[in-house]
């Protein structure tokens, strides 16, 4: 399964990426996260449908610091690369 997320909220300046990373990485998932100008976090998750869906749900929380307050979520069909990454902002 392949997803693509925004996240809204005071998802910025707190570590979302970091966190996202780690826990993507923690759960065996492909992708990318980065920040975008528009004050959102954008994440291409890939891997085994449950463990896309627990992270999807993990990323309604966030870090501690996060307040997400959205999040957009389109299944997709893309090219992923062979790890899980963080992207430059956008």
């Amino acid at each position: 399964m392949k997803a693509l997320l925004r996240i809204h909220g005071c998802v910025q300046g707190v570590c979302y990426r970091v966190w996202a990373m780690e826990e993507a990485q923690r759960r065996g998932l492909k992708g990318w996260v980065r920040n975008r100008q528009d004050g959102t976090v954008e994440a291409l998750l890939a891997g085994a449908k449950d463990n896309v869906t627990d992270m999807i749900a993990s990323c309604r929380l966030g870090p501690s610091a996060a307040n997400v307050m959205e999040i957009e979520v389109k299944i997709v069909d893309v090219e992923i690369g062979e790890a899980f990454e963080t992207r430059p902002s956008v």
